[in-house]
Order: C-alpha cells, then sequence, then structure tokens
C-alpha cells in the first residue's frame, strides 16, 4: 500500500461500496460537523481574488505570521512539488521514513540520501544541502524537539524544510517563528489533517517574504468554495477546541483497544492522528479487518519499514467498537 485512503480500491476487491468501509488507513481528523456554507452563483461566476488576501489575513492571524511570508497551493503535495522544484538542489537529505511524495517531487538529476531517523538522526550533512523532515512524523506520529538538528542545519547553511501538517492534534511546539531568524527555512502546512476536508485541496508554504516571492504561485489555484470552506473552519474556535478534546478521547480508546487484541509486539507511541503497531501476524490482521470492511494501512512501502508494520488512524467511537470487535475474532479463529 503506497498511500492511505484507497477506498475505492478495496472496496472493489472486496465486492462493495466505497463508504461501507470504515477506512483506519485515512489520518484524518474524525471530527466533521456539518457545514453551514451555501454555494452561490457569485463563487461560480466571479473569480476569486488571486492573492487570496481574506483567507491570508485569517491564517496570518492563526499563525501568527504575515500575510506576505504565506504561500496557497491546490494541497500540500502540490506544494512540496513546486518547492522542491523551485529550490533545484543538488543534493537532498530525507529523514525517513516520511510522506513518499517528497521523493517523487525530488528532481531524477539530484542526489537523494536517506537518513534512517530511527537509527542515525544525527548523522551530519553536507554544507550547503537541502534536508526535509515531517514533525510530528509519520508513520509513526513522533515528534522530535528539533533544536539539536536545527542548529546542526544552520551550521552547514542547509536549506530546510520542515513538514508540519499533523501538529495541530496535540499542543507541540512549531518551528514557524525561525522565519524570523533563518532565511533558509520553510514550513509547509497540509489543512486537510486536522481541519477535516481532504475533498477540499488547500495546502500553504511558510517562509520569509523574499523565499515566498520568489516561489511564484499560480493564479487561481484555490476555488471560491475552498476560500470561503477553509475560512469558516479557521474562524470556528469552537472546532478546535471540540477537535482536540475528542481527538484525546478516542486516542485513548484506539491505544486501549490495540493493547487489550494483543496481536501485536509492539504499539509505538504516538504523538499525532494515528498509532504505528508491529506484528508477526500482520498480514493476517490487515487481510481479516478488510474483510470485515475495515481499511488500516500497511507500512511496507515506507522506507525502514516491513510488512510487519501497520498503522491505525484515530476514529470515532462507532468505528472504535468495530475495530475491537474484528480484533476479537481473530483470536477466536
Amino acid at each position: 500500500m503506497k498511500h492511505g485512503a484507497n477506498i475505492y480500491k478495496y472496496a472493489k476487491e472486496i465486492d462493495c461500496k466505497a463508504d461501507e468501509i470504515i477506512d483506519f488507513s485515512s489520518n484524518i481528523n474524525s471530527y466533521h460537523p456539518k457545514i453551514d456554507i451555501t454555494l452561490t452563483n457569485n463563487m461560480l461566476v466571479k473569480y476569486a481574488d488571486t492573492n487570496y488576501t481574506s483567507l491570508k489575513k485569517i491564517i496570518s492571524k492563526k499563525y501568527e505570521i504575515k500575510k506576505s511570508q504565506i504561500a496557497l497551493y491546490n494541497g500540500a503535495t502540490s506544494a512540496i512539488f513546486e518547492l522542491l522544484r523551485h529550490l533545484d538542489s543538488s543534493r537532498v537529505y530525507l529523514y525517513a521514513p516520511l510522506y513518499g511524495e517528497y521523493e517523487k517531487a525530488v528532481d531524477k538529476n539530484t542526489k537523494i540520501i536517506k537518513i534512517n531517523r530511527f537509527e542515525n538522526l544525527y548523522k551530519k550533512v553536507k554544507k550547503g544541502s537541502t534536508v526535509v523532515f515531517v514533525n510530528p512524523s509519520t508513520p509513526d506520529g513522533k515528534f522530535y524537539n528539533l533544536e539539536r538538528l536545527f542548529g546542526m542545519w544552520k551550521k552547514q547553511d542547509c536549506r530546510v524544510l520542515i513538514d508540519e501538517s499533523f501538529l495541530e492534534f496535540q499542543n507541540n511546539q512549531s518551528l514557524i517563528n525561525q522565519i524570523y531568524q533563518y532565511d533558509k527555512i520553510w514550513i509547509i502546512k497540509s489543512f486537510t489533517k486536522f481541519y477535516s476536508c481532504p475533498g477540499i485541496r488547500i495546502g500553504a508554504i511558510f517562509s520569509n517574504k523574499k523565499n515566498i516571492k520568489a516561489l511564484k504561485a499560480p493564479l487561481w489555484n484555490l476555488s471560491s468554495f475552498d476560500v470561503k470552506f477553509l475560512s469558516s473552519r479557521l474562524e470556528d474556535l469552537k472546532f478546535e477546541k471540540r477537535s482536540k478534546k475528542l481527538h484525546k478521547t478516542y486516542k485513548a480508546e484506539l491505544l486501549k483497544t490495540l493493547k487489550k487484541s494483543k496481536l501485536f509486539d509492539e504499539i509505538y507511541e504516538s504523538d499525532s492522528n494515528f498509532i504505528l503497531t508491529k506484528s508477526k501476524r500482520a498480514k493476517e490482521i490487515f487481510e481479516h479487518l478488510l474483510s470485515q470492511k475495515i481499511l488500516v494501512r500497511t507500512c511496507g512501502s515506507f522506507d525502514f519499514l516491513k510488512n510487519d508494520f501497520l498503522r491505525f488512524a484515530v476514529k470515532d467511537f462507532p468505528a472504535n467498537k468495530q475495530l475491537k470487535q474484528s480484533l476479537k475474532m481473530i483470536n477466536i479463529k
């Protein structure tokens, strides 16, 4: 499995409808209240503001940066490809395992060095390189204190890309303030994960004004509805508060379910909305759960991991109840 959320493929495989599958492979906030946004005629027949001024104003207030330090894209993946294309580096270090699209986004003529962050986190990087770090990480969800690493990167005059797409779920420290201190850092943000809107494709890059201006983001890469939806979510303080409260409760319940099943040799501590597990019975677990219309993320496609790793996203109580019952059936067989 190269990525999560491919419910359409697996629905076809087990001959059911996609919406019948409980998707534990997709690490999206499980709290998604109904929206109260009307698609108006103006949204369809008028061009949007090419600078997305109103949305950037809301984002700047939320993340305490200036509008000139924000570039918006049609999803974080688009932002990743654009940024790595723009930097045109001769050498890129990827702290792996990480989101697979980073490797795809690096030019084929660029040398890629993968650092196993489980075993060799502080390996020295060459001067003038580009480094990519996802924090909290995927698929294990670990949050790293990057003070020591960031000091090394600066000393080596590296261009630093930090992906903080999963940061909002728990109160961990962002490196966004470093854009005022270091002129070679870019923060990548996906609004899909925490704001539970995979159908709304909005990603962002935060950096200093000069770096953002040099990116030259394409015109009208967001729809008027995208802008309206995200603006509403960002301004909804009740959504954020409710999300974090539910996340904490649902995550504790998922962890309890996984531990009580006694099917896993190791369950990794996570600082995000998914939990990585290791089991000699991973293949059996995956296939059994799929037969019960539950999809989890296999992790053999991640660097330095094998197929005995499975990732479970945090879901609501009804989904977790189904998971619990299905895991029990494995030990009964």
